[in-house]
């Protein structure tokens, strides 16, 4: 305690010692260290908070704000209300406490649906249960489309019947809320309904429609073989033929020209008839013998004729007959017969030719290029390319294009100035704005080090101008004066001199030298330098 009251007394003399302009330095300085101080103490000690959940609708977010307020955790809300923030420490501790509650679920139940055992429940009742966890798990997953705020999915499968009705197919409807309100591109529209088809047994992507929340129908249940169907495919292969000629054109106009200065525009008539195409060549030179067949047919024939008056074998008997033709002549006839039967096989080419239909009929092409320009602001002037030159822009533009005059294609290649008015007026405000934004970042960057530096000016200034406090001393030293002699009493001592009204002794010097060794030092300057300006 003695040393703490020392220190706070020779704090007190020192403050006593000061002047008016030290005493507000002093407090100033104090200030700023104990805040600065105050706010390293508040800012470390500050509880760290991270993401708990984002990307939640307002009901959701109510549930597991009640869920945290019920479990007296601290949270944060943050921009727009669909971000909650927690402890850094207990993020991952209260997701699973939450999950187990079945919080957030926004998008409907899954396929935990069949976690909890239900005993006697009916096929219609199952089958309901899980028609209502593959909607659920299909908007889930839909959710996780950066584009998508939140989905749902209704699917309706035929019943099962013993006589299958091929009529009856399966359909899927998907109502998506759109982020930002912007309308989904053609690609995300297509992946959806992919993914939606290959998740359910039977669907088609064609039976799969697409609906957001402005009412637009993304998509509509079309078939292959419709007129529609078919009328969007080759409109979508035509537009995807004419967009990469025009891209190839336009980008090697760009490396030629400049970004800018040529518009290029190709138009695709494509041949979307399918032909098949059957043809069978026989070559008769190319003969082999497939079979051959050779009969050898013999007949013989024995006949015997009687010696008999005419019209007497009538009217006699059998007996008598045999008797008279006992001693007749025989007659023996024999024939012989070969038939040889040979087949051959000819040879024989058939080809099958199909022609797929995406063909090119013909191609239109359309090129503008802006005329050369020299000078700036009124001096602008135009100048006009020789046609030399533009039949070397044309002869790029057809071979990249892949022209062909004997298919029918065109090209048109035309030359004028365009009008870039517009252009010029917006880089010169965006070169405007960015200039200001530089010098306002540099001036926001520098006005905290500059008042630092100003602060510090005035102060060395004040301190500057601060008069310091002259000590009166006089001490004696070149003539001599009053004192006695300080001795033991046989003639030797040491001589100390009497204190004199309005001199500093030795021990005073001392004294103030040790309280305030800085005044001290400067008034011995002074009184040095005055005694040399004496002499």
């Amino acid at each position: 305690m003695n040393n703490v009251a020392k220190l706070g007394a020779q704090l007190r003399e020192i403050w006593k010692q000061l002047g008016v302009t030290q005493r507000i330095t002093v407090a100033s300085a104090t200030v700023l260290l104990a805040s600065g101080l105050l706010g390293i103490a508040w800012w470390s000690s500050r509880t760290p908070y991270s993401l708990l959940y984002g990307r939640l609708s307002a009901a959701e977010a109510g549930k597991v704000i009640a869920a945290l307020d019920a479990a007296k955790v601290p949270y944060e809300i943050g921009v727009g209300g669909s971000s909650i923030l927690v402890p850094q420490d207990k993020v991952y501790s209260l997701r699973m406490q939450l999950a187990s509650q079945g919080i957030p679920n926004s998008d409907g139940v899954g396929f935990e649906i069949f976690d909890k055992p239900n005993f006697g429940i009916s096929d219609f009742v199952q089958r309901a249960d899980y028609i209502r966890a593959m909607d659920g798990e299909l908007a889930h997953t839909i959710s996780q489309i950066d584009a998508v705020e939140s989905a749902r999915v209704m699917i309706v499968m035929p019943e099962n019947r013993l006589l299958l009705d091929q009529n009856k197919q399966p359909t899927a409807s998907v109502f998506v809320h759109v982020r930002g309100g912007t309308a989904l591109d053609p690609q995300t529209v297509n992946a959806i309904r992919f993914l939606v088809a290959n998740s359910v047994e039977g669907l088609k992507p064609n039976h799969v429609t697409v609906v957001d929340n402005l009412g637009n129908v993304l998509s509509a249940n079309e078939g292959n073989d419709s007129l529609a169907g078919l009328s969007n495919s080759q409109l979508a292969a035509q537009r995807a033929v004419e967009q990469c000629l025009t891209q190839k054109a336009q980008g090697m106009l760009d490396k030629v020209l400049g970004p800018g200065r040529a518009v290029v525009r190709v138009s695709a008539e494509l041949n979307f008839d399918t032909l098949t195409r059957t043809s069978e060549n026989y070559d008769p030179d190319g003969q082999v013998v497939s079979l051959q067949t050779k009969n050898d047919d013999t007949t013989r024939t024995s006949s015997t004729t009687p010696n008999v008056a005419a019209g007497i074998s009538a009217n006699t008997s059998a007996s008598s007959n045999s008797t008279g033709t006992a001693g007749a002549p025989a007659t023996t006839t024999q024939n012989e017969r070969t038939t040889s039967t040979i087949q051959y096989q000819i040879s024989k080419t058939t080809s099958n030719l199909v022609h797929s239909a995406g063909g090119i009929k013909r191609l239109t092409a359309a090129v503008t290029v802006a005329e050369q320009t020299k000078g700036s602001g009124a001096d602008r002037q135009f100048i006009k390319r020789t046609p030399a030159e533009l039949q070397q822009l044309s002869s790029m533009v057809s071979g990249a294009i892949g022209l062909d005059p004997a298919r029918g294609d065109t090209l048109t290649l035309e030359e004028m100035p365009f009008n870039d008015q517009y252009a010029t007026q917006v880089t010169h405000e965006l070169e405007q704005q960015q200039k200001e934004d530089f010098w306002w970042t540099l001036v926001r960057n520098l006005i905290y080090p500059a008042l630092g530096l100003i602060a510090f000016i005035v102060l060395f200034r004040l301190f500057k101008r601060t008069p310091v406090e002259e000590i009166p001393t006089g001490l004696p030293v070149s003539r001599g004066g009053g004192g006695k002699l300080n001795g033991n009493g046989n003639g030797h001592g040491a001589w100390v001199p009497e204190p004199q009204p309005g001199v500093v002794t030795v021990d005073v010097l001392n004294r103030l030298i040790k309280e305030n060794p800085v005044n001290m030092t400067q008034a011995i300057r002074d009184w040095m330098d005055n005694d040399r300006r004496a002499n």
